[in-house]
């Protein structure tokens, strides 16, 4: 498909459809926790895509092509890759998916917040700022409702840590070298260097295997082949054909659907805490990801 000037409704439907996928996403790691291990789950979820994205990029006749300084790169943001599915899965096994979702969502904050240091021409804008205002209010929010279920403190914590981590990872494949580098060529050194670090700290934190059915080898296939290679190389092909600030701004709706499919599906009890943590985060989102206006250029005299 050719590239568009916007978002048109098959842009807007597959852009829902994923936001959707990735709060799902959340359900079927909490799920699966509960026969595997969290960090021993992350790292066989990024070990079995290792495989699948190699594959399609054999399929695709795409080289595992690294530019100079991008395998270094690399490398590192394949660290914080490995940090922040940490976080995220430990998060899911202490705390609900409505609370985690808000939390992780929020990544666009940090990512706004790092970006302000790191790069000379995205500053923050008055609308960005009042964006990250309200969106921390909502984090902040999060955190002090202790009511409605498993509201675990350390939960909520790896999440933050899961977001800000999701954050230093967009940031290294946005400015550093690794950016030359193709997408897929991206995401392959991000699972084949965090699988075995993550295998490798799994036994730090028990036993690898729980009570192990089924449904959790599925929702582990479900993580290796839908979310982590086909959702992400669908996500690219997106990226290839609608404006990024565009797609950036139906990121709000996955705490949405986050907090629904945690209440629909798992039973949780969500508090008015978390409803208006919700609204603030996901304000904040769309503010934050709110496109620069641009100013008309004065018409040319006579």
């Amino acid at each position: 498909m050719e590239r568009k000037p916007g978002i048109d409704t098959f842009g807007a439907v597959a852009l829902t459809g994923f936001a959707l996928l990735l709060a799902f996403n959340q359900v079927v790691i909490k799920v699966t926790n509960g026969g595997l291990q969290p960090v021993f789950f992350a790292g066989l979820r990024s070990l079995g895509a290792v495989l699948c994205v190699w594959l399609w990029l054999r399929y695709r006749k795409i080289p595992l092509h690294f530019p100079p300084g991008a395998l270094a790169a690399g490398l590192l943001t394949g660290v914080l890759f490995a940090g922040e599915f940490l976080c995220l899965f430990v998060a899911l096994d202490l705390t609900t998916v409505a609370r985690s979702g808000i939390i992780f969502y929020s990544m666009p904050l940090w990512m706004a917040v790092i970006a302000h240091f790191a790069t000379p021409d995205d500053r923050v804008s008055p609308i960005k700022l009042l964006g990250l205002a309200l969106a921390l209010g909502g984090v902040a929010l999060a955190f002090a409702d202790r009511q409605g279920g498993q509201a675990s403190i350390w939960g909520d914590l790896a999440a933050l840590g899961a977001a800000i981590g999701w954050a230093a990872t967009a940031m290294m494949a946005k400015a550093s070298p690794l950016r030359q580098a193709r997408p897929e060529v991206q995401l392959w050194i991000q699972v084949a260097v965090s699988g075995p670090i993550l295998m490798l700290v799994a036994p730090l934190f028990g036993d690898l295997v729980r009570d192990l059915q089924p449904i959790h080898i599925w929702g582990l296939a479900f993580q290796i082949v839908v979310v982590v290679s086909a959702g992400f190389i669908f996500w690219l092909w997106l990226l290839s054909i609608y404006p990024a600030s565009g797609v950036a701004s139906f990121s709000f709706l996955s705490p949405v659907f986050s907090v629904f499919l945690g209440w629909w599906l798992l039973g949780e009890t969500i508090t008015p805490g978390i409803w208006g943590a919700l609204i603030l985060v996901a304000a904040g989102i769309v503010l934050i990801n709110r496109p620069p206006r641009r100013v008309k250029a004065p018409a040319p005299t006579a």
